[in-house]
């Protein structure tokens, strides 16, 4: 490789030296045929810059080509140096007010709900956060690429069109010509060259030939050079094309994945070069592995020339984009060179030919010129216009271009549309000039013609996934003819008129194609084979739903176009009318002396159809009629006279009957299509223009007719009419054995239509069919929704009808009948219905779906019973009727209506009535309440003068006909009300009643006569006050039999206390001692004597503990010799603490973990649930675990939340992860107080100590050395070796512990090494009791870190279950020395000491002073050194031993504080004068200066020094204590148990310290001053000093999560900018952020995957394991969630810290309301991190959810 290199180099730097671009353009300038010699150019030099081998070399192409290609052209541009000349032109050009930022994926944009004019007016970030638009209610979402920000431009905002970049200054006339700054030259040049340049590159984008190029570029002499290239397409995946592409080029794995990212991304890709038949073979395999089941992948071999000119093509295209950004008049010119029609190719322009070609154009070229159109044209105004006429003729073709290609919209010049129709001008000049509307509708029409059946109407066949992919793509026609719409015109000129309607006729077609679409027959006998197709035509009407609506506001916005409209919509609607409706005879039909003629139909036999697009829009006309008022207006232009009433009820009522025969059960054979048909019928997605309108097509022909006629259709229709007719029905079902489905029935189609005639006459809040406003209705639905349950904001906007631009218009109202109440930690906002809106509540709502209403009326009576009201639901007081609805109250004062309710009511009354039910019942009290309101209403507004009709109240007074003696309605509810089996209605019917009164006394009142009047008051004033005492009378015998109950329960507990008085004894003084503020162990030691180590160390007395295992229930002591008993735990690698996430361990198996570095890089940590069992239950429950587990991966193939084969499992109890277990252990005989100590009356000095521990480990040295294999020292102390006095290393310690629990002790130290080092399990290792120790270290920092963090005292506040666990890992470390190799640990301990009091060994240098954790090394000291002590009888205690090495260690410490704080600033004021502590400090540190050589900086102040030390000392202190309390289980002081200001003194005490640390080092000055010279000459120390390294400062500052921005979108737009840092400047998809380090990652893509222990790993999983030691949480950036991963297999999702105003988040950005950090669940993330409880988390989340197992998580 790297000889053909070099000799290439010398090649091209040649080349480059012989051209000069000046010199070509001067050429140029003076060449009479300028194409001819530029393309000459090209023809020379293209082939030798581009494509000259397998891998293009794009730096030194770009070099290249910028020098060779395009510096010419800019030199002929310019006509003088283009730097020069650029420059020139960039400052005399005025900045456009139009931003035109081109957005990249992910990128934040920001939409407006006050100002936009429609949903895709969007703002950059930059301009958002310059606009006025901030302080209003705005969406953020995520852009999916292409699209541009819209700031500038007047037409997308209401207001604030500019932000202050873009603002116009006040002196530029806005309509000024680009041209003016170019000069006349520069002009004619610049058209000249883009002439030629983007003719080259268009020609060459769309060319089609493979091995040969267009005239004038033929190469020079042409070489056998091919590339076999791989196009992209939408239907083979990822795998298949890395699959096949190994095997056709023979490339690894790796090379197949880098291929594929490329494809997918720039749409195409060489994967060979070579000669042709090389490059031919490829393709064969290519094609042959890729047809078997789709389409192949498409592959063409192309001559490397032509492979280089298109390559060519697109640098130009950039650089023309780059161009024309210079200057506006450059802009123009290249405008007007591309759309110039040009005569030799039918009058077509370049713009044209791309647009018509862009199906053939593969993904990169496609993008590039897509944004070289927004650019150029988009941003140019006037030839915006003339671009979008071009974009309006091509129309159709561009489309059905569209629908045959494969590639996303996004990839498409159709989705310019977009930036096209959305602008209104330009939608209506499209709409007059180029017939828009008419074509886009025709256009789709066409598309969907082959679906249809014989009479025309749409037919779609069986859904296959290539069908819906092509509905997919036609149905994106309608998207446009929404942007057409979507801004309704102010003023109407005739020629729009005239095209609009044109194009409403052509819509009328459409929907007369879906007026009975996909018509369904009842089926009786048996079910339905084949569930029928029904999806696609919901999916049409749910597209077409806004259109709709869309197409009748713009008829409301012009009179003579609402009538037009509405007469070509009723000549359609009597068309479909008139088409085939089968079983036709007429019938005449008579009730209560009323006749009507009909027609004999029935839904349940014949055809019905749930489409009936026509109808409902006619209705929706009417209604607009009587809106605009045009109704009153000009009546005479109306065709209302050719209505034919009946008519027009009878298809919506069809819907009605066949919504209530489902309900009623009788078309179950016809499968679910039809359940789901009926459940979007009545969904908020498309009720608007279906359920509802049906229902006003109802009002309106009921309006028109004779109530008594459309009450008697409606029980036709409903197949009620005989049962209504039949006197005797109610009577006859008490005899006979009827069908009992029958009668169940036919009750709910009576309850039912009862429903129907409810809401033809109630439903008034539609403005046009009541007097109301559109807030009203929308207050209305969510008073409604709100009685079901507190809501929050999203479930609300759900439950509303979105208009087209996303709005549901809920903010403006929801104020005033709502109240908010903000969520805690979890859960999220609600909001709760004021109490004063509740008697808006109706019942029968007809929004309520049959579980809304049975929840809402129940709420809402349990609401009432609260309140101390009665339990009735009375129907609202309702809105009057606009004058073209006003008859419809008719209904509730006809004949066959008091028929009906009389007739219901009969039956109830009777005693053997099967007839009826309870809800029946209800909707006739309902129905009489209505009748009775709306009679109250219309006589309070009646006048004096006016005659009023309404009057329900006499004849609801009125005997029956029929049998001449049956009773009044009145008369039955008076019967009822005090009927037993009705309690549940008897408020209603008292309210009934008491309404009925008030009406009877107002007529009276309008008839003036007072004395009746008086009565009738007083009437009701005793039935007042008759039901006062009634209701006084219950209370009262309520309370006794409450005072009753008690009594009885208080003599009970009398007794039962008297049988168990010894028990009770018991337990009292038991709780008395247990509550007691004394340490219960000792209750007699005063605190501030207590002292948890040393010779003076508190004596303890353990009371016996006893304990029950979860799993059989047992109890039993912890004693030495007994079974063990076990925690379950869980030991994990952790970095919480670490202060450098860099340093792993690579060699685990030769690595040395004795020291831990100060910055705690990586630790092991031990948690557990506190759960016990036996162990040997527990092994027993393991085994049982793993057995299932082999069995079920027989069956299946899936993960489980935990990795048997890793020894994980669930605690038995709380399904807690864990993987090991801790044995619980007796501090009574802890192997540390079994010393063989005698009374000792001196205690040995520091330096005494030290240097007897030193002759005894030279002993146990020498022995070592004689006989290293054999660790039994029986024979021990052989010849020649000096023993001290008292020092026995032949007596072996005696194990007291029993068999189970040393096995115990084993397993947990066994499990701790595997998962600390990541290795295989060895109970051999000498590493295993470092690791042991380290991790009681590790643990107990960490506790004392969270603990510090969270501002808790140090003791007592800790959960029960980690105190638990704390102590009895500390115990389980000091225990397990005894069953390890006591040579071992002996050994250890050596080294350990040699770091504080060095060796004269050379062989093993210890780490410095610097390079350890102090923590960890006490602990590792103390834990170990029993093992020396056991063999010491000269009487000195253990304490003693363990004392000194925690001076030791202490005084250690403090050097390492010292030699670091110096090299802060110190910014302390000084507080106080020096006392002793400060005068110390500053000796000590005098010496330290001394002993390191004077580099350490001067401090002049000892008090600065002694506050360095006590802060930095803390940690550590705290951390010792929470040890030696463990370990020792002496109580603590209670000032240590809350947060006080004296803890350091306190600590101090507690630990056998001196107040005055450094007194330390006066009374040891022998020993210690030697030990400090050595600390600071240690090479380290001396480099540190010498500022050649760094080294950690203390105290150690507490790790967070990192801080996250308050605005979320700052966060996408940071992930916006983020690149796939392997795939060359690619957009990542799924940026993720580290919420541990804050780095990004590309996440979940084949660009990033890594290999991770021989398995393919995504880049987060591969991060935690540099990061987090496998345990991770990231925030998935674009889809608003956090993900927690922990290892390969185990993942979770969790809701995001980030809110809305409403106290929700948003998992995946789907509402895009503004987002907020909450700081307090952003908190409770750092806590479950710094308390290790991820994996805990994931555990849990996998177990209550089992889709979370599945998913792969080692890919993200």
């Amino acid at each position: 490789m790297a000889a053909t290199e070099s000799e290439e180099v010398p090649s091209i730097s040649k080349f480059l030296m012989d051209c000069s671009p000046k010199d070509i353009a001067l050429n140029w300038l003076q060449a009479t045929d300028l194409t001819k010699d530029v393309y000459h150019h090209l023809a020379c030099n293209v082939p030798k810059i581009y494509c000259r081998d397998s891998n293009p070399n794009p730096l030194n192409e770009e070099m290249l080509a910028q020098h060779i290609l395009l510096g010419p052209m800019e030199w002929y541009l310019c006509g003088e140096d283009p730097a020069v000349g650029m420059t020139k032109l960039e400052k005399a050009n005025k900045s456009s007010q139009l931003c035109g930022r081109v957005f990249k994926i992910g990128e934040p944009t920001y939409s407006c709900r006050d100002c936009a004019v429609d949903p895709t007016c969007v703002l950059c970030m930059e301009c958002f956060l310059a606009s006025v638009h901030r302080e209003h209610r705005y969406r953020m979402t995520t852009s999916s690429g292409g699209g541009f920000c819209d700031c500038g431009d007047t037409e997308a905002w209401k207001q604030g069109p500019y932000c202050l970049k873009h603002e116009p200054s006040g002196s530029d006339a806005l309509e000024e010509d680009p041209l003016a700054h170019l000069s006349e030259d520069m002009i004619g040049r610049a058209y000249n060259i883009f002439a030629i340049v983007f003719k080259y590159a268009v020609d060459m984008l769309t060319w089609v030939e493979e091995d040969r190029l267009p005239s004038g570029l033929e190469p020079l002499e042409k070489e056998d050079t091919y590339y076999c290239m791989l196009f992209n397409d939408e239907v083979h995946t990822y795998e298949q094309v890395i699959y096949t592409l190994q095997k056709a080029v023979n490339c690894t794995q790796k090379e197949a994945v880098s291929f594929a990212t490329t494809v997918d991304r720039d749409g195409r890709r060489s994967v060979r070069y070579g000669d042709f038949q090389y490059c031919e073979q490829a393709k064969t395999v290519i094609v042959r592995n890729t047809s078997r089941q789709t389409k192949p992948l498409k592959v063409q071999v192309m001559h490397s020339s032509v492979v280089a000119h298109q390559a060519f093509a697109i640098k130009l295209l950039l650089w023309l984009s780059q161009v024309i950004g210079y200057s506006g008049g450059l802009r123009r010119i290249l405008c007007q060179v591309g759309l110039q029609q040009r005569p030799d190719e039918d009058h077509s322009s370049l713009v044209d030919k791309l647009m018509l070609c862009d199906s053939k154009l593969w993904k990169g070229a496609r993008n590039i010129y897509h944004q070289l159109f927004m650019s150029s044209l988009l941003m140019d105004l006037k030839y915006k216009k003339l671009f979008a006429v071009r974009f309006a003729k091509n129309y159709e073709r561009l489309q059905t271009d569209y629908v045959n290609d494969d590639h996303d919209r996004e990839f498409s010049v159709t989705d310019l549309s977009v930036q096209i129709f959305t602008v209104p001008s330009l939608a209506r000049m499209l709409i007059t000039e180029e017939n828009l509307m008419t074509t886009i509708i025709q256009t789709f029409m066409d598309h969907l013609m082959r679906q249809r059946d014989s009479h025309g109407r749409f037919q779609f066949e069986r859904y296959t996934a290539i069908q819906a992919f092509k509905f997919r793509r036609v149905q994106s026609l309608i998207g446009d003819l929404k942007y057409v719409l979507v801004s309704k015109p102010t003023e109407w000129t005739d020629k729009l008129r005239e095209k609009f309607l044109e194009g409403f006729e052509v819509f009328l077609q459409l929907l007369k194609r879906m007026q009975g679409m996909d018509p369904v027959t009842r089926q009786v006998g048996q079910h339905i084979e084949m569930e029928p197709e029904w999806e696609a035509a919901f999916t049409l009407q749910m597209k077409l739903t806004h259109i709709i609506s869309m197409m009748q506001e713009w008829c409301a916005s012009d009179e003579r176009v609402l009538i037009e409209a509405y007469r070509k919509c009723l000549i359609v609607l009597l068309q479909c009318q008139s088409g085939p409706c089968d079983g036709e005879q007429p019938i005449t039909l008579n009730m209560c002396g009323h006749s009507l003629d009909s027609i004999q139909y029935r839904v349940s036999q014949h055809q019905v159809s749930i489409h009936l697009p026509v109808s409902r829009l006619f209705s929706g006309l009417h209604v607009l009629l009587s809106k605009t008022e045009v109704a009153y207006r000009f009546p005479e232009l109306l065709p209302l006279s050719e209505l034919s009433p009946p008519l027009l009820i009878e298809h919506p009522l069809h819907c009605m009957v066949l919504c209530a025969q489902v309900h009623a059960g009788m078309w179950r054979r016809n499968g679910f299509s039809l359940v789901n048909q009926i459940y979007y019928y009545h969904n908020v997605k498309c009720r608007v223009e279906m359920y509802d309108k049906d229902l006003i097509m109802l009002q309106a022909g009921a309006s028109m007719m004779d109530p008594n006629h459309f009450l008697m259709t409606i029980l036709c229709r409903f197949e009620l009419f005989h049962i209504f007719n039949n006197p005797d029905y109610g009577k006859r079902f008490g005899s006979e054995h009827t069908n009992k489905d029958i009668l169940q029935q036919n009750n709910i189609l009576i309850e039912e239509m009862l429903h129907l005639i409810m809401m033809v006459v109630g439903e008034r809040y539609t403005a046009g069919v009541g007097q109301v406003s559109p807030d009203d209705e929308i207050k209305r639905e969510i008073v409604h929704q709100l009685c079901i349950r507190p809501m929050a904001h999203s479930e609300l906007v759900k439950a509303l009808p979105e208009d087209e631009n996303r709005e549901t218009g809920m903010e403006k109202v929801i104020e005033s009948v709502a109240y908010f109440k903000k969520p805690g930690l979890t859960g999220r906002g609600l909001y709760e219905l004021k109490r004063e809106c509740a008697k808006e509540f109706n019942v029968f709502f007809y929004h309520y779906s049959r579980a809304d209403q049975s929840k809402a009326e129940e709420a809402q009576r349990k609401l009432r019973k609260q309140n101390g009201e009665d339990t009735a639901l009375p129907p609202p007081v309702l809105p009057h009727f606009c004058p073209l609805f006003a008859s419809l109250v008719n209904i509730l004062q006809s004949d066959v209506y008091l028929y009906i309710l009389r007739t219901v009511l009969q039956w109830v009354v009777e005693p053997n009535g099967h007839a009826w039910t309870e809800s029946m019942l209800q909707r006739v009290l309902h129905l009489i309440g209505m009748s009775l309101l709306e009679e109250k209403q219309q006589l309070e507004s009646a006048n004096e003068d006016s005659d009023f009709t309404f009057n329900f109240t006499s004849k609801v007074s009125r005997p029956g006909e029929a049998p001449e003696n049956s009773p009044s309605i009145l008369a039955m509810l008076e019967t009822l009300q005090n009927a037993p089996h009705l309690e549940v209605y008897k408020d209603m019917i008292k309210w009934v009643l008491k309404l009925f009164g008030v009406i009877k006394k107002m007529r009276e009142r309008s008839n003036s006569t007072p004395v009746v009047e008086i009565e009738g008051h007083s009437v009701e004033e005793c039935l007042r006050d008759k039901d006062k005492a009634d209701r006084k009378r219950k209370a009262e015998i309520a309370r006794l039999r409450r005072e009753k109950i008690m009594a009885q329960m208080s003599e009970m507990q009398r007794h039962f206390i008297d049988e168990n008085r010894e028990l009770f004894q018991q337990t009292l003084e038991e709780l008395e001692a247990s509550s007691s503020t004394a340490p219960d162990n000792n209750p007699i030691v005063p605190d501030a004597a207590l002292i948890a180590l040393g010779p003076r160390q508190t004596k303890v007395f353990e009371k016996k503990q006893v304990v029950t295992c979860i799993l059989c229930q047992e109890e039993q002591e912890i004693k030495v010799n007994n079974k063990a008993m076990v925690l379950a735990s869980f030991v994990q690698r952790s970095t919480v603490l670490s202060k450098n996430r860099t340093r792993t361990i690579q060699d685990p198996e030769n690595y040395d973990p004795l020291f831990m570095q100060p910055d705690l890089a990586c630790g092991t940590h031990i948690g557990s649930c506190g759960h016990i069992m036996h162990a040997h239950c527990w092994q027993s429950y393991f085994d049982a675990v793993q057995a299932k587990e082999q069995r079920r991966q027989q069956r299946l193939r899936v993960h489980t939340s935990y990795d048997v084969e890793n020894g994980e499992f669930l605690c038995p109890l709380c399904e807690c992860l864990s993987n090991t277990v801790i044995p619980l252990l007796p501090s009574s005989w802890s192997p540390q107080s079994s010393d063989n100590s005698k009374s000792f009356s001196s205690v040995p000095t520091l330096s005494q100590w030290l240097k007897c521990t030193f002759q005894q480990l030279n002993v146990l040295r020498k022995i070592q050395e004689k006989q290293p294999a054999s660790d039994n020292p029986s024979n021990a102390s052989p010849e020649g070796i000096e023993t001290p006095e008292g020092f026995r290393p032949d007596i072996k310690p005696k194990n007291p512990y029993s068999d189970s629990i040393k096995e115990m002790l084993t397993t947990l130290a066994t499990a701790t090494y595997k998962v600390g080092l990541k290795v295989h399990p060895n109970d051999q290792d000498p590493r295993v009791p470092i690791m042991c120790w380290g991790s009681c270290a590790y643990t107990i920092q960490a506790t004392e870190r969270f603990l510090a963090d969270e501002e808790k005292p140090l003791f007592g506040h800790l959960p029960c279950r980690q105190d638990d666990c704390l102590k009895t890992l500390t115990r389980f470390a000091a225990s397990h020395w005894t069953v390890s190799f006591l040579s071992v640990v002996q050994q250890h301990y050596t080294r350990l000491l040699s770091v504080l009091v060095p060796d004269d060994d050379k062989t093993q240098i210890p780490p410095s002073i610097l390079d350890v954790d102090m923590f960890h090394l006490l602990v590792s000291l103390v834990l170990s050194f029993p093992t020396v002590h056991c063999h010491d009888f000269t009487g000195v205690s253990l304490a003693v031993g363990v004392l000194h090495l925690f001076h030791l260690v202490t005084m250690a410490h403090i050097v390492q504080i010292l030699l670091t704080s110096s090299t802060e600033e110190n910014n302390m004021d000084q507080e106080s004068t020096d006392g002793d502590e400060e005068a110390a400090a500053f000796t000590l540190y005098d010496k330290l200066r001394q002993y390191s050589g004077s580099a350490l900086n001067f401090m002049a102040s000892g008090w600065h020094l002694w506050q360095y030390v006590k802060t930095g000392i803390m940690p550590y202190l705290r951390c010792s204590a929470l040890f030696f309390h463990y370990l020792n289980g002496v109580p603590v002081p209670v000032e240590l148990q809350e947060n006080g200001p004296h803890h350091f003194e306190l600590l101090c005490r507690y630990l056998s310290l001196p107040v005055n640390l450094m007194s330390l080092f006066q009374t040891n000055s022998d020993t210690i001053e030697p030990l400090m010279q050595r600390w600071c000459g240690a090479a380290e120390v001396q480099s540190f000093v010498k500022g050649e390294r760094t080294a950690i400062s203390y105290p150690r500052e507490s790790n967070k999560l990192i801080d996250l921005p308050d605005d979320y979108s700052c966060l996408i737009n940071r992930a916006s900018c983020f690149t796939c840092p392997k795939s060359g400047g690619d957009k990542s998809r799924a940026p993720t952020l580290c919420l541990v380090c804050g780095g990004m990652l590309c996440s979940q893509s084949y660009c990033c995957q890594t290999e991770l222990e021989g398995e393919d790993v995504g880049a987060c999983t591969a991060h935690t394991y540099t990061c987090g030691c496998g345990v991770g949480i990231f925030l998935r950036v674009r889809e608003s969630q956090v993900l927690f991963l922990a290892g390969k297999t185990k993942g979770c999702f969790y809701p995001p810290p980030y809110l809305d105003d409403y106290g929700e988040t948003d998992q995946g950005l789907r509402r895009g309301n503004p987002l907020h950090l909450c700081k307090e669940r952003y908190r409770k993330l750092q806590k479950l991190w710094q308390q290790h409880s991820i994996t805990e988390e994931i555990g849990h989340a996998q177990e209550a959810n089992q889709t979370l197992v599945g998913i792969d998580w080692q890919h993200l």
